[in-house]
């Protein structure tokens, strides 16, 4: 049978069986819910290194050590963060104003991976849906198929083994787009929550179901006069460098106060990062753009890979490439999102200018997503704060993994809504609270009269009978005076407001 057609019944089957599962799973109790979540979490958590192998060899992209620590975030930390929010059921009683809210589920849930994060993307959207008693179906990216089910397979079993029904958890084996495409329109499915590229984003948006998607992150960070350029270099290497840049809150693009310049470019060398020439840089540019869009091969690989790609010879310990920029645009490739461990430089003289450079890049293609800043100044982290059109702002952190929850208080999270700056349904770290519906019982608690038709009509026309009557004894028959009649018009309508 063709490819297309074998996905697409495929898919069909797996949402013809959540939804009869997903039935199933509303009659079950709180309790019995979060033992299965609980299960589906740890089951997850504990085959995070060999699902961590499989990613970068099915794919081709990233550290095994880093998405081990994905993994466990997609896991372990999600599950940490819900694990006693009310979901199911009666969530919320005002016994004062006599509302009860009583949470409910949208039912089929159709998950799209990404092939930057395939198995702790995989992990985290599972465990939400399941958490708020809905069903899932995912569709992996073609390029880690094998392992995104490989960890839906380990998180069904854990499900099944602990009481859930059989379908709840479906997936697509051979995805194609005309596959996706169908489970998104698909009459049974509910909500989408998309993490991928543009096109599917949009596709997401323009099914006309419920959805939950990104925006594109190109990060600014920047290293203001006060910071502690020896520390905030070493995180911003460590960040960029973390999954070979596969996150899209990791910061794209560095802007350093000119004062502490020479100080940060020194402290960059020391930490593996190599700065590329004028002849260096446009070369790279040559690799990196291919016309209108990014080098899908210079995604989530090292630097010494994309310096051979490139024809740059670099020293073997080189982590990070790093090429001073004055231009934000396409016609600059560089200041584009680049999920790979390559770097621009801007150097701005003033806050101002550090602000200017900073929207630029955020205007370029990624509003409302994330901002990193390193200062030991609280004025100007609120004046940034404040004026950055961003949902995330992460300050002397790694914005990579701050921003997802793994090193600050956000809600531990592998899809990152942008809000209304980026064109998203919320700017949260999207968890189990945005996938369940809420109704609310509400009691009477005020008595009101409603008067009868034509009563209000009646008592006007009296009022102002008696205005008028005010108005003619007050004058009688001498000349109009209009300072007298002011005074009277005031002096009644004083009467009425009391």
């Amino acid at each position: 049978m063709d490819k297309d057609l074998t996905s697409i019944q495929e898919m069909r089957n797996a949402v013809k069986k959540a939804k009869d599962a997903q039935k199933e799973f509303m009659t079950f109790s709180k309790e019995r819910i979060d033992s299965i979540v609980k299960a589906v979490a740890e089951a997850a958590y504990s085959h995070s290194k060999e699902l961590a192998e499989m990613a970068v060899f099915e794919t081709g992209m990233g550290v095994v050590e880093h998405k081990i620590m994905k993994n466990e975030v997609g896991s372990r930390d999600v599950y940490e963060s819900i694990k006693d929010e009310k979901t199911v059921g009666v969530i919320r009683e005002d016994t004062v104003n006599r509302v009860t809210e009583i949470a409910y589920p949208f039912g089929v849930v159709a998950a799209i991976i990404p092939t930057t994060n395939p198995t702790s993307t995989a992990m985290f959207k599972t465990i939400i849906s399941l958490k708020t008693g809905n069903a899932i179906v995912v569709s992996p990216h073609p390029r880690a198929k094998k392992c995104t089910v490989e960890t839906l397979k380990i998180c069904n079993e854990a499900a099944i083994k602990a009481g859930a029904p059989d379908g709840l958890i479906g997936w697509i084996t051979e995805p194609t787009m005309e596959a996706t495409d169908g489970l998104m329109h698909h009459r049974d499915v509910d909500l989408i929550l998309s993490t991928g590229g543009d096109s599917l984003v949009k596709a997401a948006y323009s099914s006309g179901k419920p959805a939950y998607g990104v925006g594109p992150g190109n990060v600014p960070v920047y290293i203001e006069r006060t910071a502690n350029v020896e520390k905030s270099v070493k995180q911003i290497v460590d960040s960029k460098t973390f999954d070979y840049g596969t996150i899209c809150a990791t910061e794209q693009a560095i802007v350093v106060d000119e004062s502490i310049k020479e100080k940060a470019i020194e402290e960059f060398k020391r930490n593996g990062s190599y700065f590329l020439n004028a002849e260096e840089k446009e070369k790279l540019e040559q690799i990196v753009w291919l016309g209108n869009r990014v080098n899908p091969a210079v995604v989530g690989v090292s630097a010494q890979k994309i310096a051979d790609m490139a024809g740059i010879r670099v020293p073997a310990d080189t982590r990070l490439l790093i090429a001073e920029e004055t231009v934000v645009g396409k016609e600059a490739p560089l200041s584009v999102e680049i999920l790979g461990p390559i770097f621009p430089l801007y150097t701005a003289e003033s806050q101002e200018k550090a602000k200017e450079i900073s929207l630029a890049l955020l205007n370029l293609g990624g509003r409302g997503h994330s901002f990193a800043l390193h200062t030991n100044d609280d004025q100007v982290v609120q004046s940034f704060g404040e004026e950055m059109p961003v949902s995330r702002f992460m300050v002397n952190t790694l914005s990579s993994i701050g921003a997802v929850g793994a090193t600050t208080g956000l809600t531990p999270s592998l899809t990152l809504g942008c809000g209304g700056y980026g064109g998203n349904i919320s700017s949260d770290n999207i968890t189990a609270r945005h996938l369940i519906n809420i109704k609310r019982v509400a009691h009477g608690i005020k008595e009101v009269e409603v008067p009868r038709p034509g009563k209000g009509n009646h008592s006007s026309e009296a009022n102002f009978s008696n205005v008028e009557s005010r108005v003619k004894e007050s004058i009688g028959d001498q000349p109009i005076n209009p300072e007298k009649i002011e005074e009277l018009v005031r002096q009644i309508l004083r009467e009425y407001q009391n």
